[in-house]
């Protein structure tokens, strides 16, 4: 079974988010997205409204998502998953992701990193931009699913 870590903070799950969990879930057996605790982010979303929002916007039984807060590649081997998903947006995203990915191959020589590009619509989105837009109450249903939506709104009251 060939089965892959999306990881990310999530913090909300973002519409380019989800275009790379869909296409990632068609070419793996099993896609566990790891929703990261991170901390030092300072997320808007607990963990388990991270979790709940992804849950509740995942479509395919082929994918599963968990928190962890150890290291990528150890949660990885602890779920026996040998590739991890990286998405790209911009040159900036590959800089940063190709650094993380050698410092994972030196900590794990087993776990792989797949670059998937994200859809051209979503080249510019990010989680931190939507939340911006949120809490000035402006519209973000066109860069979130719907549980995400409401609980910005929820947040931004």
């Amino acid at each position: 079974m060939k089965r892959a870590v999306y990881a990310g903070t999530f913090d909300p799950v973002t519409l380019g988010h989800l275009d790379i969990i869909e296409r990632s879930s068609k070419i793996f057996d099993e896609l566990i997205v790891a929703v990261a605790e991170n901390k030092e982010k300072f997320p808007l979303f607990s963990l388990n409204e991270r979790i709940e929002m992804i849950e509740k916007s995942v479509k395919s039984r082929k994918v599963k998502v968990e928190g962890f807060s150890d290291l990528l590649v150890d949660f990885a081997e602890r779920k026996n998953a040998k590739i991890i998903i990286k998405g790209l947006r911009a040159m900036s995203d590959f800089e940063y992701e190709f650094q993380q990915s050698s410092i994972n191959r030196n900590l794990n020589k087993e776990i792989e990193s797949f670059y998937v590009m994200t859809n051209e619509k979503f080249f510019y989105l990010s989680s931190s931009i939507v939340k911006e837009i949120a809490s000035l109450k402006g519209n973000v249903s066109m860069f979130v699913p719907s549980i995400a939506e409401k609980k910005l709104k929820e947040k931004f009251r």
